[in-house]
């Protein structure tokens, strides 16, 4: 099967968040199937700066090829220039991204050449809908977005065509839009290491070590998580890993500063692959208290190393509670601190080799990856049939 990638930005444009890791992440096992090949077609795009030849360098086991963005966050001339011959190549053609460039010039290619499309929103929809909680926007652009879905709509329901979806929660606002669309409801896997360090210490010096993992920016509930920490007794530390916009991160660091938590909560700055299972081996306890968020890859990162974690009730990790390796909790300052309290008096270790079990079964690459393998081979099918 020859399958072809769409994307506005691809690894290792790390800037963009989760979906890069994702994309790349799924790509690398589906080129493992026998009888797959494939090819991804994307841009240098790396947030204001182009990738580095350096960078694009990569020479992953399938075609990867780069096109030469010449604005906003995905915009190249390039791509659109390759589209039709690659297009013609393909027996599939999965589609990353929802309001990007590349979005509706591959959509309707592919409904006029009636190729078999399968389209990864990657929770561009979802947040979009729960923006009003953090961040809301003018009414033009809500007007824009309006007018982008219906066309959208239009031309992704079709017999030979799916979105692809990742949580029960994305599924549900995204049938709100795209009514008749076919829909395949896949989560992320996630890269589970081989083994854990065996010299672990829990609540090292009777102190309660959290961290949060991710990007500074408004959806991500961090002024909730401080205000619960200025709740919270001198043992509990904090550790943030993530970068965002400048002002904002400023604006965190002064906050805590206000909250007297400074001395007592630490922005650790980006983090890399190489350097992640360092922060979950220093940590008791990694806590997600956002607004909004599709599959959100850091709860299923900490379950793989073995931590155990609090998670906002707005996320789509319910399952936590019931496999009894975590918290799910309302992201309001004290509901977070009192889970705080709560998760600090109970079994880590065992909660962390829960999670982990269960991230083995459930979540480990090759399995979502088949998969999706399912989901190509069902629409390639449909489009035979139709």
């Amino acid at each position: 099967m020859n399958i072809l990638h769409i994307t506005p930005a691809h690894y290792p444009a790390m800037c963009y968040g989760g979906p890069i890791f994702t994309v790349w992440q799924m790509n690398n096992a589906l080129a493992k199937f026998p009888g797959v090949l494939l090819r991804v077609l994307t841009t240098d795009a790396a947030g204001a700066r182009r990738l580095s030849g350096q960078e694009r360098a990569i020479r992953p086991d399938y075609e990867l090829v780069f096109t030469r963005r010449i604005a906003g966050a995905g915009v190249s001339p390039g791509l659109l220039t390759r589209l039709l011959p690659a297009l013609a190549w393909a027996d599939v053609v999965h589609l990353t991204a929802l309001y990007s460039f590349p979005t509706i010039p591959v959509l309707m290619a592919c409904r006029v050449m009636a190729k078999p499309t399968v389209w990864s929103l990657r929770g561009a929809l979802l947040d979009d809908l729960n923006r009003a909680h953090y961040d809301p926007q003018s009414s033009s652009i809500r007007f824009i977005k309006h007018c982008w879905n219906r066309l959208c709509r239009s031309l992704i329901e079709r017999p030979g065509a799916a979105i692809h979806v990742t949580t029960h929660q994305e599924l549900e606002a995204s049938r709100s839009v795209f009514h008749k669309a076919r829909f395949a409801l896949i989560p992320n896997g996630v890269e589970i290491p081989n083994v854990l360090p065996e010299n672990r210490e829990w609540l090292a010096g009777g102190q309660v070590r959290l961290m949060f993992l991710g990007r500074l920016a408004p959806k991500k509930g961090i002024e909730n998580l401080l205000h619960a920490m200025a709740q919270l007794g001198p043992q509990v530390y904090l550790k943030l890993y993530g970068s965002g916009h400048v002002a904002y991160a400023r604006k965190l660091r002064a906050l805590a500063e206000n909250l007297r938590v400074g001395d007592r909560t630490v922005f650790m700055g980006h983090l890399d692959g190489e350097t992640k299972p360092r922060a979950f081996f220093e940590a008791d306890v990694c806590v997600v208290p956002s607004y909004s968020e599709n599959f959100c890859i850091v709860v299923a990162e900490a379950l793989a190393h073995g931590v155990p974690v609090i998670v906002s009730d707005r996320l789509a990790w319910g399952e936590v509670a019931e496999v009894a390796c975590g918290l799910v909790v309302p992201n309001d300052p004290e509901s977070l601190a009192a889970a705080v309290r709560r998760i600090a008096g109970m079994d880590l270790p065992e909660m962390g080799h829960r999670g982990r079990r269960w991230m083995q079964k459930s979540f480990d690459w090759a399995v979502i990856a088949k998969r999706m393998a399912i989901t190509y081979k069902s629409v390639v099918e449909a489009t035979r049939e139709s």
